[in-house]
């Protein structure tokens, strides 16, 4: 009888040990803060971003995954050059539709003029 109720003292133990080390039991959370520290995107700061930039970007791993607020930049930064490139090409399309189709460009040369042929 006095072995019964050692075996279930040491299992009562055993369960709590577990239950404490499993829902992290005492002040510090089971994960602790991801570190607020930032690393730089690794997109250029002097040109446009380039196909090859995006392939070539690793966002660092944090313990909890990627570190959203990296990924929020990177895309924010991506937006706005996607946005600027959008602008531009409306501007270019608008520009192209606005030019009379017969019209010659300012560096192109007639060769007949010149006895070319």
């Amino acid at each position: 009888m006095i072995v019964f109720f050692f075996l279930m003292i040491a299992l009562v133990v055993v369960v709590a040990a577990v239950t404490l080390a499993v829902i992290g039991g005492g002040s510090e959370a089971v994960l602790p803060e991801a570190e607020p520290d930032r690393v730089a995107d690794g997109l250029p700061e002097t040109r446009p971003v380039v196909r090859a930039d995006i392939d070539a970007l690793r966002l660092p791993v944090a313990p909890r995954g990627y570190r959203m607020a990296e990924v929020d930049d990177v895309l924010e930064r991506l937006a706005a050059e996607l946005a600027e490139r959008d602008a531009r090409i409306a501007q270019l399309t608008a520009h192209v539709a606005a030019e009379p189709q017969d019209a010659v460009p300012a560096d192109h040369v007639d060769l007949t003029k010149h006895g070319e042929r």
